[in-house]
């Protein structure tokens, strides 16, 4: 491997500009980010494909916006445009916990250090560009821009905010992954269409003034939203909006999406097809460094780039569509996967590099196991509108065939550098439950999931049944927890099989919407049954773009338009999230009490037994409120349907 120099990097200052021998640039990148020259980041991906094409590109990462503002002129005037980015996470995810606290780190700048990105970064860059020079066309994208193009709630401002195109003041947004847009802006500029003419691209989004006329196109079919005035005073109506906009989102052939916001009109075009095979193997095998740019060499590690350098993405998209997940309404609900020959070659790149001890952290995407799955009959999925192929049955045109991914980890472990590849993504274990899986072949299933716990795992499997409340998990759009009680068996059978002593670790959300203080208590009682003593769960966050977070500010789902009871209060949310400990000393009194009051002594008997002992000596016969046999654990959710019917 030839040693690297400073020009392998994309620009960013004027010297190594220079060092290229350019007296100009094309365009000009500012991220949210630390600059990491790997297909994992986003700002790398579209610098790299820009200068695919011919292109002049610097980056500007994580600018200064304290101080004289000096970044934002260093490098001149772009003569194309310029890209804008808060980076590869919504910047008050990265900046703010659930509970709207200040974050101690920040996992995508040097040593973790914080205040190197600004709140709502993409807005502050964009503006300050405008600002510095108008007549320079922005264009903004990524993952903040992307889920913010319409009226959407934010939650650490509690308030619905309009489009990010009205509040960053960018001449174009990008949404979802940016090569193909990019492709198409960059070669009608390159044929001397101006900017301002470039309304009828694909998966773009435009603010059309008062006088400017829309763009024809007989292509598309239109429709248009609430309005964001509307929406500011009608909480169902606002809800009304995401049914249409995450169905065209995720739709073959959508519509294009119009909403008024003041005098200006809101323009989304349709988005472009999945990326083929051969589109996302070219975008992988750019030339990329793989590494942050030297000028970080004595700033610390970047916990982000640590975390995924020796990792292996292998697709884009998620057909799970969950309702408190952005992962679709960003990549897509349809999965773009790489040709194993190209994962390979990545492979073979990552095993030479100098540091590389043999060991692969991650072979996966948004979901393990969903590479190369797509529908049988494409016709069917060309008029499909439902937002997970899944949930609430995996739909029967969908090929979930699990062999090409276990015939790529026995690739990938055939290479004479890799000792082990892990699998750090997570995976859909109710893909791998035939009572739940009913179309796929059950040896198929048991294959993969053998494969994965004796080959691709350290000690511990990370699943994710997120609750164990049917209605909650219903809304979640997740199958019902008996399937992970199905699991659970699969993964016992093999581990006493293969004498692995693998752990099962399984991942839960509270204050979910619909989500009850009694269901966190089953919860707690359930996962306890099963032998779990929890520890990898976290509350729910409203981020834009989810169903889960429209229901959160409205009350209602926005596809029935049905209210919703939700957790709201901070002491709401607590009380829900204290269940989850319920091992702990601090917490005991309280739960006690809460049950109590619940009447749920039969929780509480199997949560604090030796709390409760004396009650369990003295419980009234005859009365279904207290019936508990310790010997077996019983169907809690029966017990609770008997409660209520006592009560009534």
């Amino acid at each position: 491997m030839r040693e690297l120099q400073l020009s392998d990097w994309l620009p960013t200052t004027n010297k190594e500009v220079k060092i290229r021998g350019w007296e100009e640039l094309d365009v000009i990148l500012f991220s949210g980010d630390a600059y990491i020259d790997h297909p994992t980041f986003g700002a790398a991906v579209i610098g790299r494909l820009l200068e695919s094409f011919g292109l002049r590109v610097a980056i500007v990462p994580q600018p200064n916006v304290h101080d004289n503002l000096q970044d934002f002129v260093k490098l001149g005037r772009p003569k194309m445009f310029f890209g804008v980015t808060g980076g590869c996470m919504d910047p008050m995810v990265s900046n703010y916990n659930a509970n709207k606290r200040k974050r101690d780190k920040d996992a995508y700048t040097p040593n973790g250090d914080i205040g190197f990105r600004p709140d709502y970064a993409t807005s502050v860059y964009s503006n300050i560009l405008k600002e510095k020079w108008p007549d320079v066309p922005v264009l903004i994208g990524g993952i903040e821009a992307s889920l913010r193009r319409v009226t959407h709630y934010d939650y650490w401002s509690d308030e619905l905010k309009p489009t990010i195109l009205e509040t960053s003041k960018a001449d174009m947004l990008v949404y979802g992954m940016g090569e193909q847009p990019l492709r198409e802006v960059v070669r009608l500029m390159q044929r001397g269409v101006p900017f301002s003419s470039l309304t009828t691209i694909n998966q773009t989004a435009v603010l059309l003034g008062k006088e400017d006329k829309i763009p024809k196109n007989s292509n598309w079919e239109d429709i248009e939203i609430v309005p964001h005035e509307v929406c500011l005073v009608d909480k169902k109506k606002f809800a009304s909006n995401f049914k249409v906009i995450e169905q065209e989102s995720n739709k073959l052939r959508a519509r294009r999406i119009f909403q008024k916001v003041g005098e200006k009109t809101l323009m989304i075009n349709p988005p472009y097809p999945t990326m083929t095979e051969e589109e996302m193997d070219a975008s992988f095998d750019l030339p990329y460094t793989r590494l942050p740019h030297p000028k970080y060499n004595k700033r610390g590690p970047i916990p982000a780039f640590e975390m995924i350098k020796f990792s292996i993405n292998i697709h884009r998209g998620c057909f799970g569509g969950c309702s408190f997940c952005t992962i679709s309404a960003h990549q897509g609900k349809f999965i773009a996967s790489r040709s194993q020959e190209s994962i390979l070659k990545e492979v073979d790149l990552v095993a030479n590099m100098p540091d590389f001890k043999g060991y692969l952290s991650d072979i996966g995407g948004p979901s393990a196991n969903m590479y190369k799955m797509k529908g049988k009959v494409q016709s069917i999925c060309d008029k499909c509108v439902a937002p997970s192929c899944i949930s609430p049955v995996i739909c029967s045109n969908l090929d979930t065939s699990h062999k090409p991914l276990t015939e790529l980890y026995q690739a990938v472990d055939s290479h004479p550098k890799v000792k082990k590849s892990f699998i750090g993504s997570g995976i859909r274990h109710d893909m791998l439950v035939p009572e739940f899986n009913k179309n796929a072949d059950p040896k198929e299933l048991d294959a993969y999931t053998e494969e994965v716990m004796t080959k691709h795992v350290s000690g511990r499997l990370k699943v994710a049944p997120e609750h164990t409340s049917d209605p909650v998990l219903k809304l979640m759009r997740k199958p019902s927890f008996q399937y992970f009680h199905k699991f659970k068996e699969r993964f016992d059978k093999i581990n006493i099989k293969k004498n692995l002593k693998l752990q099962l670790i399984p991942y839960f959300i509270s204050n979910h919407p619909a989500c009850e203080v009694e269901d966190m208590a089953n919860l707690a009682a359930e996962t306890k049954d099963m032998g779990f003593q929890l520890e990898q769960v976290q509350g729910f966050t409203p981020t834009p773009m989810t169903v889960a977070t429209v229901i959160y500010y409205s009350g209602y789902h926005p596809y029935t338009l049905k209210k919703v009871n939700t957790p709201i209060s901070q002491k709401e949310k607590e009380e829900q999230h204290r269940f989850f400990f319920w091992y702990k000393d601090e917490n005991k009194a309280w739960i006690k009490k809460t049950l109590n009051k619940l009447g749920r002594q039969d929780l509480l008997s199997v949560l604090l037994p030796e709390k409760n002992e004396r009650w369990r000596k003295n419980k009234p016969k005859g009365d279904a409120k207290h019936t508990f046999d310790d010997a077996v654990p019983f169907n809690r959710r029966k017990n609770k349907a008997k409660f209520k019917k006592k009560k009534r």
